[in-house]
């Protein structure tokens, strides 16, 4: 198994979209934590003010929020590189436990994304430590702070896996890439804001991911640590259903 983990490095690395991937997380990661501190505490944006523990826990949570969507197509290019580039057959052929592929590339991947995840949080806090410094109140590293950044550090290793899983039950990169941002920002919105389907959406992933980060604009929601197992539970799920599905169907 540490060799296919090794595999899946080398493959990840031999590479520039995790660079680009990286990159993108770290510039979308600082432009909406300026931008969250700058309006902070103005009557017409409705955000709290800073050095408020609301303002805070919803800065110190941007990683999360808005960098997660790249983390899961982190997880889709991962698997379906194999099936895009041809190589799936002789992955396969190499590893004939077609299992023993997949679990290597969730556990490659999830450690990849842990890596860039502190590396994104780091960045997410020191955007918001600069910023709201300069307007006298810097968020300190304390027991709640940490707790914020390491929610938001657990939810985008958890889409890294979802990605993975996701990737393996489509195999199309496109295909799997389309269908996620259409559910992030098209399908979970709207029964969001549906009154028949708004209560659905605490069960499903951004009610998850909500519940286990800060939001000023959530409907009712679960306990941050129930939002963070049914998040997990998403992702041990897809793994579990791109794996079964990678064994049982041929590769073409």
């Amino acid at each position: 198994m540490i060799a296919l983990v090794r595999a899946e490095w080398t493959k990840l690395f031999s590479t520039r979209v995790w660079l680009g991937l990286l990159l993108g997380s770290i510039v979308m990661v600082a432009a909406f934590s300026l931008f969250f501190t700058a309006f902070a505490g103005e009557p017409e944006s409705g955000l709290p003010a800073v050095g408020t523990r609301d303002f805070e826990d919803l800065a110190l949570s941007t990683a999360g929020q808005s960098a997660n969507i790249l983390f899961l197509i982190l997880g889709i290019i991962g698997m379906t590189q194999e099936y895009r580039h041809r190589t799936a057959t002789p992955t396969f052929l190499t590893t004939p436990r077609r299992g023993l592929v997949v679990i290597a590339k969730l556990i490659a991947y999830a450690l990849a994304a842990a890596v860039f995840a502190v590396v994104v949080v780091a960045v997410n806090y020191v955007t918001v430590a600069i910023h709201a410094g300069a307007r006298g109140a810097a968020p300190a590293l304390d027991g709640d702070n940490l707790t914020t950044l390491a929610s938001s550090l657990l939810v985008l290793v958890i889409y890294a896996v979802i990605g993975v899983g996701l990737g393996a039950l489509l195999r199309n990169q496109v295909g799997a890439i389309v269908g996620g941002l259409v559910y992030l920002f098209v399908v979970e919105p709207i029964i969001r804001s549906v009154p028949a389907t708004a209560g659905a959406f605490k069960w499903l992933p951004g009610g998850g991911l909500e519940a286990l980060t800060a939001t000023f604009e959530g409907p009712d929601l679960l306990a941050a640590w129930q939002g963070g197992l049914l998040l997990l539970g998403y992702g041990l799920l897809a793994a579990l259903l791109g794996t079964l599905l990678a064994v049982r169907r041929d590769v073409v």
